[in-house]
């Protein structure tokens, strides 16, 4: 684990209005897992960032490739998506307005390849003969689809604690936690892999913080010593958080995000006497960008963007959908008609274990289609990995409309899309391992 943690005054990314950090509550981290078994290795890391983008992840895999030999095709480099960290430098008209293109983000973005390659170096450098068991948790508690049925007939998004007008929730959760423990020769925990399918937009304010993740690290290290790592994925959670419309009580802050990393680390303690050793190989590693559509965006739609865009974008002046919808039409604008490139990846370990990487904010529903469509015993799906595309809806959810669909850059379709590519190579590797076998080291 390597901080990671950006200077203060630097822009912090989450919202559709620019805030600049002016403290440190906890610090960010960039965590890595190394796994290597039959000659084969494979980095799995986790950033506690908002998102990663295509320029960072290659970077990053290109100075991981030259400080420890791994192929930058095996590193799966994954955001947690903490809304209380740096903006970091994109392209795209929407990220330049919100800070991307300040110095300060273009300075602290240059400083990660190198901290990424670092962290996994050491991961590489502490590694020796391991045992991986897994086990699945389950929470049912701390998250809550987002997107409602109303009385009205029509679809709301989080719309307000106790709100009459709520019928149901349009969608599910996924109340999975599945958890991979990595032990030494003695016994000791040398690191656990998590994931969790909720959103982190849990605290808020002008202090940088990795969200409710710092408290499941520091719940999961006093049990297991300081020296273990925790890396925390996030599940696809693009219609998922954590407020609960029943509840009166306000969800908002460190003690909020303290909360949940408790339970969520009380759900990983529980799986403890459920955890089974996974087959340990052979360990391969598949990736494969896809071309996905873009939202379509008229003529009209451009002219009312830049309309907006020129009151402003205080939503108190400007309701917040139309802010959110000018930028959609002018990041879409800015492909010039080409298609947005999604990489898909999926690492897996033998018969038992596949993690799967999906760019982009995935609703929950495609990420459960994954699961059961995968041959795996376990197949843990990150969001947010590879680089990001925005809001990933399905195509249900593009007739229902909202700030999800509203905001998403690519059309009805894709997160179907990624769901068909994705299965084909979960079953290609599923077919290739179950003649093979190895052994299993881990650092």
């Amino acid at each position: 684990a390597i901080d990671i943690t950006p200077p203060n005054g630097v822009p912090m990314a989450g919202y559709y209005h620019i805030r600049t950090a002016a403290g440190v509550h906890d610090p960010l981290l960039a965590k890595a897992i190394v796994i290597e078994t039959g000659g084969e290795r494979v980095a799995l890391v986790a950033l506690d960032l908002i998102t990663v983008t295509r320029e960072l992840v290659a970077g990053a895999r290109e100075a991981v490739e030259a400080e420890t030999g791994i192929p930058g095709s095996r590193v799966m480099i994954s955001a947690t998506h903490a809304h209380t960290g740096p903006v970091l430098p994109d392209p795209s008209p929407s990220e330049k307005a919100l800070g991307g293109d300040s110095p300060a983000a273009a300075e602290y973005a240059r400083t990660l390849p190198v901290l990424i390659a670092r962290s996994v170096g050491q991961a590489l450098d502490r590694a020796g003969p391991a045992s991986v068991r897994g086990a699945l948790g389950h929470e049912e508690t701390l998250a809550f689809n987002r997107r409602f049925h109303m009385k009205d007939g029509g679809f709301g998004w989080n719309p307000g604690k106790g709100n009459p007008l709520i019928l149901r929730p349009a969608g599910p959760i996924d109340a999975d936690v599945p958890v991979i423990a990595f032990e030494d020769a003695t016994g000791e925990r040398l690191a656990t892999y998590v994931n969790y399918a909720l959103h982190l937009d849990t605290v808020g304010g002008l202090e940088i913080s990795a969200d409710y993740p710092y408290t499941l690290s520091k719940a999961l290290a006093a049990i297991h010593g300081e020296e273990t790592v925790t890396v925390f994925t996030l599940g696809c959670a693009g219609d998922i958080n954590h407020l609960d419309v029943t509840w009166d009580a306000p969800q908002k802050g460190h003690a909020e995000a303290a909360r949940i990393g408790t339970v969520l680390a009380g759900a990983v303690v529980e799986t403890v006497p459920r955890l089974r050793p996974m087959d340990p190989g052979p360990l391969q590693a598949r990736s494969e960008m896809v071309a996905l559509d873009l939202a379509p965006v008229s003529e009209a739609d451009v002219a009312e963007a830049r309309r907006t865009l020129e009151k402003g974008t205080d939503d108190r002046a400007v309701p917040f959908l139309e802010i959110v919808k000018a930028y959609q039409v002018l990041d879409v604008l800015a492909f010039e008609g080409r298609p947005i490139e999604a990489e898909v990846q999926v690492i897996s370990l033998g018969r038992d274990v596949a993690w799967v990487g999906l760019s982009g904010e995935v609703f929950v529903e495609l990420g459960i289609a994954l699961k059961r469509a995968s041959p795996f015993r376990h197949t843990i799906v990150s969001e947010l990995t590879g680089g990001s595309i925005g809001y990933v809806p399905t195509r249900q959810a593009y007739t229902q409309g909202q700030y999800e669909v509203i905001s998403a850059r690519v059309a009805a379709g894709s997160g179907e899309r990624l769901v068909e590519v994705t299965t084909r190579i979960l079953r290609k590797l599923f077919t290739a391992a179950s003649a093979k076998g190895g052994e299993a080291s881990a650092g």
